[in-house]
C-alpha cells in the first residue's frame, strides 16, 4: 500500500471544510494513518516549498501558509497519491473539475485548500518532514474487505 501526504490550508480550516474534504478521502476508501495539527513556520515552509522560494510570489504564500494552523494527514491505499490527487483536482479552483475537492469548494489559485503530494517520490520526503517516526500508524481498517478485491489486499 502507498502513502501520501496532505495538508489541509488555512482556508480550509478557517472556512470550516476539514470534515467534509477527510470525509471524500474515507468514503474513496483512502485510509488515514496518521493525523496532526500544527502551525508551520520559515523554515518548514522554504524546505517544503523550495521549489517556489525564489518566486516573487513566495512571501505571500509563506504568509498565507502560516496565517492559521494546518491540518497535516497521512493517508494510505493502492496508489494512494494518483488517487487523491484525482480526487483534490487541478491546482486553480478555477480550472478543476466539478466533483473534484478543488472543483466544488476553491475559485483560487493560491487559496486552494489542499497540498497533495504530487508523486510516490516526493510523498514519502514529505511525510517524513512532517510526521516524526512513531506517528504513522500501521493497523488494519474492518472493511478492508469492501473496499479492495481479495486479490489487491
Amino acid at each position: 500500500m502507498q502513502k501520501t501526504l496532505i495538508l489541509l490550508k488555512p482556508d480550509c480550516v478557517q472556512r470550516s471544510l476539514v470534515g467534509e474534504i477527510m470525509n471524500r478521502f474515507e468514503r474513496k476508501g483512502l485510509k488515514i494513518v496518521a493525523m496532526k495539527m500544527i502551525h508551520l513556520d520559515d523554515e518548514v515552509l522554504k524546505d517544503h516549498y523550495a521549489h517556489l522560494a525564489d518566486k516573487p510570489f513566495f512571501p505571500g504564500l509563506a504568509n498565507f501558509m502560516k496565517a492559521s494552523p494546518v491540518i497535516a494527514l497521512a493517508l494510505e491505499g493502492h496508489s494512494a497519491v494518483e488517487v487523491v490527487r484525482t480526487l483534490v483536482g487541478a491546482t486553480s479552483g478555477r480550472k478543476a473539475d466539478v466533483g473534484s475537492i478543488r472543483g466544488d469548494y476553491s475559485i483560487s489559485v493560491s487559496a486552494n485548500l489542499i497540498h497533495a503530494s504530487d508523486t510516490p517520490e516526493n510523498a514519502e520526503i514529505e511525510l517524513k518532514r512532517f510526521f516524526k517516526e512513531g506517528e504513522i500508524f500501521n493497523y488494519q481498517r474492518v472493511d478492508v474487505d469492501f473496499i479492495y478485491a481479495d486479490d489487491e489486499k
